[in-house]
């Protein structure tokens, strides 16, 4: 099987990625087991991010890549937090972790009218580091932003992440039900494609 880097450490991806990656002989691996260090995400985007990272853990191993950069965004807020979703609570000295991440924005919101919100995921496979057609693949997930934390499964924002087509919060589902509905499950689905495209004569 041929081989490609999975820029992250994070085993729930992995899983992910390998499952869906099977199909077209693909081996993952994450670049931690090759010793490849955490890319810098300087960029206001999701896309430029993974990019970014897309790229450095090819370069470092020589093997394509495949990154992806993924958050929240809350339309009142004008797309907030965003590509600072992990760092939220942190970047406004108001803690750190999900709990703190959750709550904040559960302040930041009151008094809004508008509750939409979604979850994005955006995935970028690179062949080689100066790759310059690289496949790009965007997952959104709508729900809206409940008024308080719900369900114990999931992490990050899930408790509060609400879908009314499922009458729960991300946090409500099971593993098996949220790889099917979420935002990295529809990246990667649309991501696997295009590879399988880019595979045929």
């Amino acid at each position: 099987m041929q081989k490609i880097v999975l820029a992250s450490n994070n085993a729930g991806k992995l899983a992910e990625f390998q499952s869906l990656f099977d199909v077209l002989q693909l081996e993952v691996i994450p670049q931690g087991q090759l010793g490849v260090s955490e890319a810098e995400e300087p960029f206001g985007t999701f896309v430029e991010n993974a990019l970014a990272k897309a790229r450095h853990a090819s370069a470092a191993t020589g093997l394509p890549a495949v990154a992806d950069d993924s958050g929240l965004s809350v339309l009142a807020l004008n797309g907030a937090p965003g590509v600072y979703s992990a760092r939220y609570a942190a970047m406004n000295d108001a803690g750190k972790g999900d709990a703190d991440n959750n709550a904040l924005l559960l302040a930041t919101m009151q008094g809004q009218s508008s509750r939409k919100a979604c979850f994005v995921s955006v995935l970028v496979y690179v062949s080689n580091p100066q790759d310059p057609r690289p496949i790009i693949a965007e997952g959104v997930w709508w729900g809206e932003i409940a008024n308080e934390p719900k369900g114990d499964n999931g992490f990050g924002y899930d408790p509060l992440f609400f879908v009314p087509d499922l009458d729960c919060t991300a946090a409500q589902l099971s593993a098996e039900q949220k790889n099917h509905f979420s935002h990295r499950a529809q990246a990667l689905k649309i991501l696997v494609k295009r590879l399988a495209e880019t595979q045929t004569p």
